[in-house]
């Protein structure tokens, strides 16, 4: 099968990204938004302007807030916070979704309690539908104009993964692919805990010698933690691990990093969550880990102070000095 409609669900910034790329690429896309206002301000004025301002859409892009209008699809990404996924797939299930249609999760978190990924909360929901995962490193801001990117599609099925690397690939943008889905995924959910270290390091104006010193130590937990829970070690030193991890460390786009440096810098993440009009996934997700990594018993220091600074047990720097006064040991060593 050719995938020629597609339907993304999520009007945020990476749903727009992504919906210009594969309008670029000649399918037909319809974008999906709960809020049917925001949906119409977009469709007539041909620009997200609350998430990707700047941005001209195309006449061909087609907009709706009826879940309904996007069922009869080849492909159909999923671009929500991951708080709503369950609640999404939910809603889709009730509608004529034909079993083969892919449906591909964009979206990179863990949920609470469950400690599943996305794309298993999917295949609770369609367990007779393909379904893949995409991540790497990218900024929807970029994506948009068309700087080069590349990211890997995390699929078990070669001949999916192959029609999902045609419809995604472009000259500035590359998509790979990869048969570890747990991988891909828990690459692309777990970096962003430790953006929000990151941005915490940047508040408290450590520098750079700090800073990089805790990028390479979170890859070593983010490896240790995604080994355990299903992922190849190789995979987190490709572009859903090592590359996402460097970009959202630190970018300036980087949601999470601006959400750790405002941290840093004294402000109460109950203020700094209710001034942004999209999600920083870290916060949501370092919950999820921690409580993953108590249930395989992995060492996780860094998530272990985020999710302390996070609840107001400790300040970004008691934190700090938690990490830096704990016991010697070899590198290798964990």
């Amino acid at each position: 099968m050719n995938l020629r409609r597609a339907g993304i669900i999520g009007a945020g910034s990476w749903g727009t990204a992504l919906a210009l790329l594969l309008d670029e690429n000649d399918l037909e896309v319809t974008l999906w938004g709960h809020d049917s206002r925001h949906i119409s301000e977009v469709a007539a004025a041909r620009e997200n302007r609350a998430y990707l301002p700047g941005i001209a859409l195309p006449e061909t892009l087609r907009f709706t807030s009826e879940l309904g209008a996007i069922a009869d699809v080849d492909l159909l990404l999923l671009v929500t916070p991951s708080k709503a996924i369950r609640e999404v797939a939910a809603r889709l299930s009730a509608t004529t979704i034909r079993e083969d249609t892919v449906l591909l999760s964009c979206t990179k978190g863990v949920e609470r309690g469950t400690g599943l990924r996305m794309s298993e909360i999917l295949a609770e929901f369609f367990p007779r539908n393909p379904v893949a995962a995409l991540s790497g490193p990218s900024h929807a801001e970029e994506v948009a104009r068309r700087l080069p990117t590349a990211l890997v599609i995390g699929c078990r099925d070669a001949a999916v993964a192959q029609q999902l690397q045609q419809a995604f690939s472009a000259p500035h943008f590359r998509a790979y692919t990869n048969d570890d889905v747990a991988g891909v995924e828990l690459g692309g959910a777990l970096k962003n805990i430790f953006a929000l270290a990151a941005g915490v390091s940047d508040g408290l104006g450590l520098g750079d010698n700090s800073k990089a010193a805790m990028v390479t130590r979170a890859l070593a937990e983010l490896v240790r933690l995604g080994t355990a829970l299903g992922g190849r070690r190789e995979t987190f030193q490709g572009l859903s691990g090592m590359g996402d991890l460097i970009v959202t460390c630190f970018s300036r786009h980087s949601r999470n990093r601006a959400v750790g440096e405002r941290l840093g810098r004294g402000e109460a993440l109950g203020a700094i969550i209710s001034s942004m009009n999209m999600v920083a996934e870290g916060v949501p997700t370092a919950g999820s880990a921690f409580e993953c990594a108590r249930r395989f018993g992995v060492e996780t220091p860094i998530i272990d102070q985020i999710c302390a600074v996070l609840d107001g047990r400790v300040s970004p720097r008691e934190a700090l000095m938690a990490l830096l006064t704990r016991g010697p040991k070899a590198e290798n060593a964990g």
